[in-house]
Formats: C-alpha cells, sequence, structure tokens
C-alpha cells in the first residue's frame, strides 16, 4: 500500500467531513492558532487538514515511543481493552491488531493467550498481506485518533471483520465541548480525529454493529 495514500490529507476539503461526508462542517474552535471542525450530523470532530503533518514528520513523532511488550505498564494500559475483549471471543479466534506501532505489544498479549495474530502499521508493519483476509475480531488501540480518513479505515474494517466477530477500538473520548480546547489529547501534533460517544454510535448505525462501551475510552463493536 502507498503510504501517502493512507496519510498524506486532501488539505483543501474542509467543508466534508471526512467520517460520514456531510457537508457543511461548522468551525468548532480554534486553539494554538489551528482550526478544529465538527461535524453535527457524526459528531466527529477534525483538525483542519492544513495542519496535518507529513509522512515524515509523523514517523519522527512515531519513532519517539518507546512500548514494548516488556513494559508492563504498557500491558496495564492495554489491558484496558484485552479484559473486556478476551471473554467474548471464541476459543482459537484469529485477529489483527492494526496501527500495531513501533513495538508490537497488544499482539503478544493477545498470541499469549492463545488467539492467533497479524499485525498491520502503515510504517512499522507495512506489508499488505495480513489485508488480504478476514479475521474474527480486529484491535485499534490508540490509532483511530491518528485516521485522516476515517471513513476509509471504517470500511476497512467492516470488509476484515467476519460475521460474529469484535472490533474493539481505544482512543480518548471527547466528552465536553466547552473543555476541548484544554483538553491535552488535541496538543499531540499526530492526533487529528477525535470521537463522542455519540460519533461511535453513529459508526456503529451506519456499518450495522452493536456497540458497548465497557471502559471510559474503549468501545466493542460486534458485527451480527
Amino acid at each position: 500500500m502507498d503510504q501517502n495514500a493512507v496519510f498524506e490529507p486532501d488539505r483543501a476539503a474542509i467543508d466534508i467531513c471526512s467520517l460520514c461526508g456531510a457537508e457543511p462542517v461548522r468551525q468548532l474552535v480554534a486553539v494554538d492558532s489551528k482550526t478544529f471542525w465538527r461535524c453535527d450530523k457524526c459528531h466527529l470532530t477534525f483538525l483542519s487538514p492544513e495542519f496535518y503533518l507529513s509522512s515524515e514528520d509523523e514517523l519522527a513523532r512515531y519513532l519517539l515511543h518507546e512500548n514494548s511488550p516488556e513494559d508492563h505498564r504498557y500491558r496495564e494500559f492495554l489491558s484496558r481493552l484485552t479484559d473486556h475483549l478476551i471473554p467474548k471471543l471464541q476459543p482459537g479466534a484469529r485477529g489483527l491488531d492494526y496501527g500495531s506501532g513501533p513495538g508490537p505489544t497488544l499482539s503478544v498479549m493477545l498470541e499469549e493467550a492463545a488467539f492467533p495474530m497479524e499485525v498491520y502499521d502503515p510504517y512499522f508493519a507495512p506489508d499488505t498481506a495480513p489485508l488480504d483476509h478476514p479475521y474474527d475480531f480486529i484491535t485499534c488501540t490508540e490509532t483511530a485518533e491518528h485516521f485522516h480518513f476515517p471513513k476509509k479505515e471504517f470500511d476497512r474494517f467492516d470488509r476484515l471483520l467476519n460475521h460474529g466477530g469484535w472490533l474493539g477500538i481505544m482512543t480518548e473520548m471527547l466528552e465536553s465541548d466547552d473543555g476541548f480546547a484544554d483538553w491535552w489529547y488535541h496538543t499531540e501534533p499526530t492526533h487529528v480525529c477525535f470521537y463522542k460517544r455519540a460519533t461511535m454510535a453513529w459508526i456503529g448505525e451506519q456499518y450495522g454493529w452493536c456497540v458497548e462501551y465497557p471502559r471510559k475510552n474503549v468501545t466493542l463493536f460486534y458485527k451480527p
């Protein structure tokens, strides 16, 4: 897959929602000279594409991450998802960790729990072969906020997920528009789109998925 096709934004397309395609979107707030837009249909908030990092700068930020399977605190953080996902999986269910990052850890944890795993990451595991077959479950932790084109990514999840399968998303949820300017999550320059529970509910309705919120920043989708 061409990385640019995934990460390079259309810097002129600020009047159309990158998740649902609705138009027009409205300006929610400007913070530190950056403009954030809101879609009133799917409730997605996203950074104006003119402020998206280039692929080179984005990669440089990701290389600063020091996550690894040996980091017990990172494992504990990821267990916020696995503690709720694993009980829902059938023995031997086959999974994909999407956006595995420079130090894949979630896939290791799930393999330790006897679930065969594949990984995909546009920068660190760019082989697209894992995207050619379906899965019983997909995990996407601290990744959805980086999506320049979330519709394309969720369309892909729907294509890859077997009926009866689960999609686990972990991302900080936007709880209050009033507090957005002071919210730390948008200060990371690779974070470009932000979800409310209402956004996740819209996604579930769009794809015919059932939605659960087992923890504050965890969303589980079930594809009937």
